[in-house]
Protein backbone atom coordinates (compact mmCIF):
# COMPACT_ATOMS: atom_id res chain seq x y z
CA UNK A 1 0.00 0.00 0.00
CA UNK A 2 0.89 3.73 -0.02
CA UNK A 3 2.49 3.57 3.58
CA UNK A 4 4.96 0.27 2.82
CA UNK A 5 7.92 1.12 3.03
CA UNK A 6 10.23 1.26 -0.08
CA UNK A 7 10.59 -2.56 -1.55
CA UNK A 8 12.75 -4.44 -4.28
CA UNK A 9 12.29 -3.72 -8.07
CA UNK A 10 10.07 -0.39 -6.84
CA UNK A 11 10.60 2.06 -9.47
CA UNK A 12 11.04 6.24 -8.47
CA UNK A 13 8.93 8.48 -9.10
CA UNK A 14 9.31 12.55 -8.60
CA UNK A 15 7.58 14.31 -5.86
CA UNK A 16 4.51 16.36 -7.50
CA UNK A 17 4.45 14.42 -10.75
CA UNK A 18 0.77 13.18 -11.37
CA UNK A 19 1.78 10.59 -14.15
CA UNK A 20 4.26 9.11 -11.85
CA UNK A 21 6.61 8.91 -14.45
CA UNK A 22 9.52 6.12 -13.63
CA UNK A 23 12.32 8.41 -13.33
CA UNK A 24 15.68 7.33 -15.07
CA UNK A 25 19.21 8.51 -13.58
CA UNK A 26 19.19 11.20 -16.77
CA UNK A 27 16.28 12.50 -14.88
CA UNK A 28 18.16 13.45 -12.10
CA UNK A 29 20.97 16.40 -12.71
CA UNK A 30 24.33 16.25 -12.29
CA UNK A 31 26.69 17.53 -9.78
CA UNK A 32 24.23 17.32 -6.42
CA UNK A 33 21.01 18.93 -7.33
CA UNK A 34 18.72 17.19 -5.19
CA UNK A 35 15.19 15.81 -6.78
CA UNK A 36 12.68 14.81 -4.09
CA UNK A 37 10.99 11.27 -5.22
CA UNK A 38 9.11 8.60 -4.00
CA UNK A 39 8.89 4.95 -4.35
CA UNK A 40 6.14 3.55 -6.93
CA UNK A 41 5.28 -0.35 -6.43
CA UNK A 42 5.69 -2.10 -9.44
CA UNK A 43 3.40 -4.86 -8.78
CA UNK A 44 0.32 -2.53 -8.44
CA UNK A 45 1.62 0.97 -9.61
CA UNK A 46 0.61 2.43 -5.99
CA UNK A 47 2.43 5.46 -5.36
CA UNK A 48 4.07 5.10 -1.60
CA UNK A 49 3.55 8.08 -0.34
CA UNK A 50 1.51 7.63 2.32
CA UNK A 51 3.99 7.88 5.12
CA UNK A 52 6.92 10.91 4.90
CA UNK A 53 9.34 8.40 6.01
CA UNK A 54 9.35 6.84 2.33
CA UNK A 55 10.48 10.36 1.02
CA UNK A 56 13.54 9.82 -0.81
CA UNK A 57 16.33 12.67 -1.84
CA UNK A 58 18.18 11.60 -4.96
CA UNK A 59 21.64 12.95 -5.85
CA UNK A 60 23.97 12.23 -9.04
CA UNK A 61 27.46 12.80 -8.65
CA UNK A 62 30.48 11.61 -10.69
CA UNK A 63 30.91 8.20 -9.34
CA UNK A 64 34.48 8.29 -9.19
CA UNK A 65 33.77 10.38 -6.51
CA UNK A 66 31.85 8.08 -4.20
CA UNK A 67 33.45 5.81 -1.51
CA UNK A 68 33.74 2.52 -1.74
CA UNK A 69 30.60 1.93 0.86
CA UNK A 70 28.58 3.61 -0.96
CA UNK A 71 29.32 3.05 -4.52
CA UNK A 72 27.50 -0.67 -4.90
CA UNK A 73 24.17 1.22 -3.50
CA UNK A 74 24.85 3.80 -6.32
CA UNK A 75 22.93 3.77 -10.07
CA UNK A 76 25.31 5.24 -12.69
CA UNK A 77 25.66 7.89 -10.09
CA UNK A 78 22.96 8.32 -8.34
CA UNK A 79 22.83 7.72 -4.83
CA UNK A 80 19.40 7.39 -3.02
CA UNK A 81 18.59 8.43 0.90
CA UNK A 82 15.76 9.00 3.21
CA UNK A 83 14.97 12.87 2.46
CA UNK A 84 14.05 12.69 6.56
CA UNK A 85 16.94 14.18 8.76
CA UNK A 86 17.71 11.73 11.50
CA UNK A 87 18.06 14.70 14.01
CA UNK A 88 13.86 15.49 14.38
CA UNK A 89 12.37 14.44 11.15
CA UNK A 90 12.51 17.96 9.45
CA UNK A 91 13.15 17.31 5.46
CA UNK A 92 16.52 16.94 3.64
CA UNK A 93 16.79 18.24 -0.01
CA UNK A 94 19.12 21.38 0.01
CA UNK A 95 22.44 20.32 -1.64
CA UNK A 96 25.44 23.04 -0.93
CA UNK A 97 27.20 22.63 -3.74
CA UNK A 98 30.67 24.13 -2.44
CA UNK A 99 31.09 21.82 0.29
CA UNK A 100 29.12 18.72 -1.55
CA UNK A 101 26.84 18.10 1.36
CA UNK A 102 23.13 17.85 1.67
CA UNK A 103 21.14 20.19 3.95
CA UNK A 104 19.04 20.17 6.74
CA UNK A 105 17.67 23.85 7.14
CA UNK A 106 16.11 22.98 10.62
CA UNK A 107 19.13 22.59 12.49
CA UNK A 108 21.88 22.84 10.19
CA UNK A 109 23.08 19.22 9.73
CA UNK A 110 24.96 18.53 7.04
CA UNK A 111 25.58 15.26 5.23
CA UNK A 112 28.00 13.88 2.98
CA UNK A 113 26.14 12.05 -0.06
CA UNK A 114 29.41 10.53 -1.65
CA UNK A 115 30.74 8.55 1.76
CA UNK A 116 27.04 7.21 2.80
CA UNK A 117 25.18 10.43 3.94
CA UNK A 118 27.53 10.77 6.41
CA UNK A 119 26.84 13.40 9.06
CA UNK A 120 29.66 16.20 8.73
CA UNK A 121 28.35 18.87 11.41
CA UNK A 122 25.14 19.60 12.83
CA UNK A 123 23.08 17.85 15.51
CA UNK A 124 22.18 15.21 13.53
CA UNK A 125 23.52 11.59 15.76
CA UNK A 126 23.46 9.20 12.73
CA UNK A 127 23.73 9.13 8.61
CA UNK A 128 20.69 9.57 6.60
CA UNK A 129 19.44 5.84 5.91
CA UNK A 130 20.53 4.79 2.37
CA UNK A 131 18.33 3.24 -0.05
CA UNK A 132 20.18 0.91 -2.32
CA UNK A 133 19.38 1.39 -6.28
CA UNK A 134 20.17 -0.16 -9.55
CA UNK A 135 19.17 0.88 -13.13
CA UNK A 136 16.56 -1.88 -15.20
CA UNK A 137 15.56 -1.32 -18.64
CA UNK A 138 17.19 2.24 -18.51
CA UNK A 139 15.05 3.51 -15.16
CA UNK A 140 15.80 3.62 -11.47
CA UNK A 141 15.10 1.03 -9.40
CA UNK A 142 15.05 0.29 -5.83
CA UNK A 143 17.74 -2.82 -5.37
CA UNK A 144 16.84 -3.14 -1.47
CA UNK A 145 15.44 -1.69 1.80
CA UNK A 146 16.90 0.86 3.67
CA UNK A 147 20.24 0.57 5.19
CA UNK A 148 18.81 1.85 8.17
CA UNK A 149 15.18 2.82 10.00
CA UNK A 150 14.25 6.45 8.91
CA UNK A 151 13.22 9.15 10.55
CA UNK A 152 14.42 10.88 13.83
CA UNK A 153 15.80 8.98 16.37
CA UNK A 154 14.79 7.77 19.67
CA UNK A 155 14.61 9.84 22.15
CA UNK A 156 14.68 13.11 20.30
Amino acid sequence: GRTARPAAGDLLVRQGDAGATPLTPADIAPGGTPTIAWPLSAEDKVVRNGSRLNRLVLVRLEASALTASTQPRAADGVVGYSAICTHTGCDVGVFLPEEQVLYCECHQSKFDPRDQARVVDGPAPRNLPALPLKVVDGRLVVAGPFSSRPGASEGV
